[in-house]
């Protein structure tokens, strides 16, 4: 079993509230011990010896909000090509979506993806299950069983549960079990055919637009519905003011909610759609300057618990197709990390702060053994440079598919060695 010292390294543990400058070992696929004072008298004969320089040592990303084509669309991505795409960007472990083909609605299913990520992937992989049967929003599924199979929530991936009793029974099934309800908040018939955010930009393109009112009165119903039945409720992708406003409430008055931001909702506004800019094309949409502004506040005040990449993985000709017919999503995983720090480096969050998003926190939502650095937790890691610049270039990337909105954005802070289960699973290829 191989025995290996991290030394020099910035240990920063959000769990604990830990930041100091010492070292950490691990056994096997485990954390043994860490501290500023661990290797001050040298490293024992027999260990391998990883000197971080001064970089940051941290557990490794959670990502709880990534789409995969496997089943079903593996020409977009596949579990291995996104692990690897996951293990460039600093994620050690990947939550991944429902809404394949067949949906994620039976244990059979769920068991499906474990074997294939348990047999190809080098990160690790959870699937969520879906929250209705076929995500139809008509009838709940097998949620205990689904539970059971280890699924490690549910959602109906970026579908809506519009039915307001569906969604109540779920709710209430979900608080006897402890289970954990994602929902994508967008009231369909507000929404209706719109495929940017509704306001200036959009009329002036002559494209239907989506009102931020979809996503607040979905959100103000299901806190409603928490409410009456105790459910626990997570918001998968909040962007708007007024949502956000309105999750602020519902944890004021105790309810269990919590909620998650995706990287495009602060990193971008909708002027990124430009001319037609299909890679801009998102869902939730980018909104304007002062939502983004919101969703900032928003981590930096706690009230948005959670940064997810929101990885939507799209093949070039769904998306090189006129803005309304074109495919949406983005992908993020190996964007994730250096996005994220631009927070940081805008005096927004502390990194300590800003990693809590991506790693404590789903941990505890999900109930994941990993996401902090202690003795016996599992030894999924990322050392990184906070600081070191780069441009991001689409055609490095390891995904399948490259329908980033992001090409040659100037950015700081890089991956510098990933270790799922104490092996090392990605190196920065320009720092070896």
């Amino acid at each position: 079993m191989s025995l290996v010292a991290y030394i020099n390294a910035r240990l920063i543990d959000p769990a604990s509230g830990l930041d100091c400058t010492g070292g950490l070992s691990t056994e096997g696929g485990r954390i043994t011990e860490l501290g500023a004072d661990l290797f001050a008298d040298g490293v024992p004969d027999g260990m391998e010896v990883v000197d971080c320089g001064g970089r940051v040592l941290c557990p490794g990303l959670i990502d709880m909000r990534v789409f995969v084509g496997e089943p079903g669309a593996e020409h977009k991505e596949t579990l291995a090509s996104a692990s690897q795409a996951a293990a460039a960007g600093g994620v050690t472990c990947i939550i991944v979506q429902p809404n394949t083909d067949p949906v994620i609605d039976e244990v059979a299913l769920v068991e499906y993806v474990k074997r294939q990520a348990r047999d190809k992937a080098v990160v690790r992989i959870h699937p969520m299950a879906a929250i209705t049967k076929g995500l139809a929003g008509e009838q709940m599924a097998e949620l205990g069983l689904l539970a059971e199979a280890d699924a490690v929530a549910f959602t109906d991936a970026d579908r809506t549960v519009a039915k307001a009793q569906v969604m109540r029974r779920v709710l209430s099934y979900a608080s006897a079990f402890n289970l954990l309800i994602c929902h994508y908040p967008e009231e369909p018939s507000l929404a209706g055919s719109g495929v940017m955010n509704a306001g200036e930009i959009a009329m002036r393109l002559g494209l239907p637009g989506i009102p931020t009112q979809a996503e607040t009165i979905m959100v103000e119903r299901d806190l409603r519905l928490v409410e009456m039945t105790g459910g626990r409720y997570h918001v998968a992708a909040l962007s708007t003011a007024q949502a956000i406003e309105a999750v602020q409430r519902g944890k004021a008055r105790g309810l269990p909610v919590t909620a998650a931001a995706a990287v495009h909702s602060f990193a971008l506004n909708e002027s990124a759609v430009g001319e037609y800019r299909s890679f801009a094309k998102t869902a939730p949409p980018l909104r304007n300057e002062a939502d983004r502004q919101a969703v900032v506040a928003g981590l930096a005040d706690g009230t948005i618990d959670v940064i997810c990449s929101c990885h939507d993985p799209q093949d070039a000709e769904s998306k090189r197709l006129p803005f309304e017919l074109a495919a949406t999503g983005i992908i993020g995983l190996e964007t994730m990390l250096p996005l994220a720090l631009e927070l940081y480096h805008n005096g927004a969050m502390s990194l300590s702060d800003l990693l809590a998003t991506m790693t404590s926190r789903p941990a505890e939502l999900l109930g994941l053994r990993g996401g902090k650095l202690s003795p016996g937790a599992p030894a999924d890691l990322l050392v990184f440079d906070p600081d070191k610049p780069w441009r991001i270039d689409e055609d490095r990337f390891h995904s399948k598919s490259k329908n980033t909105p992001y090409h040659d954005r100037p950015v700081q802070g890089r991956p510098w060695r990933t270790i799922v289960d104490g092996k090392m699973v990605y190196s920065d290829p320009d720092e070896d």
